[in-house]
């Protein structure tokens, strides 16, 4: 995929046009979305890396591509665990589901916690406290982000039928032993994208790779399409990211699709 020369200027200029989401509250809006920093570390065909910096907007549908795993994260790969911030693209990852698959994309931002975004939404992370949720389950102290979908389903969402649901991590707080925090500091954020989507082991707990949902672009002006996909070497079409390899909490059913 053809990476923008000036991605910076791509972002300006689509918001400039407001065509950074056809919703008419946004567009009706005096407020710009500010701009964000992201990183991203590539595989590339050839098994080279490739690494970018891009200016996006601070909008969900790209901050949660970056805000799941907070650095220290330990991730588990065929070679052990290894922090999240040291991965490498082409690093084998285990998968909950058994066998590995080769790490493709790594995105990495920084956010302040404490701060709201300009249009009112929380950063705030969710931090789980060794053993809150079984025995090693998380090993020790774990903090995610707000983008960050646990395979796991809490009481007050489970169901006859429910199964096996991703669900975002807000959902398991409790006030005592997960419970959310605001660091007043810059915290470093990333995210992990394999070849299909997945649940993976970070300090004990499984996790979803990202995935950005089948709908995500569906509202999105071209203008955006182009800025979000031109931040993954491995897609051209939201389709590349293939199917959802779990249901999402509040999503339905049927748009599960089969491994």
């Amino acid at each position: 995929m053809t990476i923008a020369h000036s991605l910076q200027k791509a972002a300006a200029n689509a918001i400039e046009a407001n065509a950074f989401l056809q919703d008419p509250a946004a567009l009706r809006s005096a407020t710009k979305p500010q701009l964000r920093r992201y990183e991203v570390s590539s595989l590339l065909p050839s098994g080279a890396i490739a690494e970018t910096r891009h200016i996006a907007p601070a909008l969900p549908l790209f901050e949660d591509a970056f805000c799941a795993f907070s650095r220290g994260s330990l991730v588990e790969t065929a070679n052990g665990p290894v922090a999240v911030e040291d991965l490498l693209p082409g690093d084998d990852i285990q998968t909950s589901g058994g066998g590995s698959q080769p790490l493709v994309w790594i995105g990495h931002t920084s956010i302040l916690p404490a701060r709201p975004g300009s249009r009112g939404r929380s950063h705030r992370l969710t931090s789980f406290m060794a053993d809150s949720l079984g025995l090693q389950k998380p090993a020790s102290s774990l903090v995610a982000g707000p983008a960050a979908r646990l395979l796991r389903t809490p009481p007050h969402l489970q169901s006859a039928d429910s199964g096996q649901l991703l669900t975002p991590v807000a959902e398991f707080q409790d006030g005592m032993s997960i419970f959310e925090t605001a660091p007043p500091t810059p915290v470093d954020m990333y995210h992990l994208c394999l070849p299909r989507h997945a649940a993976i082991t970070v300090g004990g707990l499984d996790f979803e790779t990202y995935h950005p949902g089948p709908d995500a672009l569906k509202l999105a002006s071209y203008a955006i399409k182009t800025l979000f996909l031109n931040m993954f070497a491995h897609a051209n079409s939201i389709q590349d990211f293939g199917p959802l390899a779990y249901s999402r909490a509040g999503s339905s059913r049927s748009s599960q699709a089969i491994l």
